[in-house]
């Protein structure tokens, strides 16, 4: 219940940025836009962030762990939903975004020229929206099949 709990969290986190931030983040200006996702990058580097987004790979391998011996199809349910958290939300963010989040919190926006300024944003808006893409689509579909994994386990 916790990988599940902690899973639907970031998966609504991801789906949310989807179709509320990423819309409202198109229509800005080059320089709003990149001084908006530098705040925004910095923003979410706080503990509750972390415990929900590392969290639910940790309860998904505990659970996991807990199901070997119980329940197999649970066990491949739960496992999976591990690995594609792990791989396509944990690793997509750690190998891709935050590389780029890194380079556009190095830039001193102030000291670009409009042409920089719209060069470095169309690099980062298309990959940085592509990756979140890729992560959102992941840590769904390991909610998903936590959440199979739970309704099975309350089944029997």
């Amino acid at each position: 219940m916790v990988s599940v709990f902690l899973t639907g969290l970031s998966a609504g986190l991801f789906y949310g940025w989807s179709v509320s931030v990423i819309p409202g983040t198109q229509r800005l200006s080059d320089g709003v836009y990149l001084e908006t996702m530098q705040s925004i990058n910095r923003a979410i580097i706080n503990p509750a962030f972390f415990i929900v987004f590392f969290g639910s790979v940790i309860a998904f391998g505990v659970a996991g762990f807990n199901q070997w011996n119980y329940n197999k199809v649970t066990f491949w349910l739960i496992l999976s939903a591990f690995i594609i958290y792990l791989i396509g939300t944990i690793g997509v963010t750690g190998l891709g975004n935050v590389p780029l989040n890194n380079k556009l919190d190095a830039l001193h926006l102030y000291e670009l020229n409009a042409d920089k300024m719209k060069e470095f944003r169309d690099y980062y808006e298309v990959n940085w929206n592509r990756l979140h893409q890729i992560r959102t689509i992941c840590t769904v579909l390991s909610f998903v099949l936590g959440l199979v994994a739970v309704f099975i386990q309350i089944k029997k």
